[in-house]
């Protein structure tokens, strides 16, 4: 869990050089780095959980989404609740019936995760996207976060959006054109440089 990947250093030394912004964040956030749970149906259901409400209420929703499965989130655990004992931990009526569909297609082997390790970014953001609840930001989510990709730049995350505007002096929303061009400066470490700028907005890194 405490295991930086295996680029980390690599990356922070390349960004350093490319980017005044990054040099600085680098230099001011040393005391962490991202980490991985390597448990992808733990990930999707904290993904499915937090869509489009705030993290304190995320937090509470899954505390109580774990109580329920006994302390153990896995496919058979998920499987055997009924619906309305994943309503009561707070959870919308789509939200359940992508949680509980997702446990019933890691167990059927209908989504199998080990075929991601071969595939592109795109081709994984694509098959995760098959997921009832899961678009791509979700999936950008999981291959950051689980799979810990390299160069994930996920553009629809208001986070990053507002680290951009707030670290380069730009309006928000920032210039499309801007972002891309961040993108291409950043490549083949954005993922390292998106991690950067989110702690630049909250000191406690995200964990997916």
């Amino acid at each position: 869990m405490n295991k930086a990947p295996p680029y980390w250093n690599k990356a922070k030394k390349n960004l350093t050089k490319k980017d005044k912004v990054m040099k600085d964040l680098i230099k001011k956030y040393s005391d962490k780095i991202l980490t991985t749970r390597k448990n992808v149906f733990f990930s999707l259901c904290k993904s499915i959980i937090g869509q489009q409400i705030s993290i304190a209420a995320a937090n509470s929703v899954f505390l109580k989404f774990k109580f329920a499965c006994h302390g153990k989130i896995n496919p058979k655990n998920v499987n055997k609740l009924k619906p309305s004992n994943l309503r009561k931990c707070g959870l919308s009526r789509q939200k359940v019936k992508g949680i509980k569909e997702l446990a019933k297609k890691f167990l059927d082997k209908s989504f199998n995760p080990k075929l991601i390790k071969n595939m592109t970014d795109e081709e994984a953001i694509e098959y995760l996207s098959g997921l009832r609840q899961i678009g791509r930001w979700s999936a950008e989510m999981i291959l950051l976060f689980t799979y810990n990709r390299p160069n994930i730049w996920p553009v629809q995350d208001i986070g990053l959006l507002r680290a951009i505007s707030n670290n380069y002096k730009k309006k928000y929303l920032p210039p499309e054109a801007f972002v891309n061009k961040l993108k291409k400066k950043f490549s083949p470490y954005c993922s390292v440089a998106t991690w950067y700028l989110w702690r630049s907005i909250d000191d406690e890194p995200i964990q997916y």
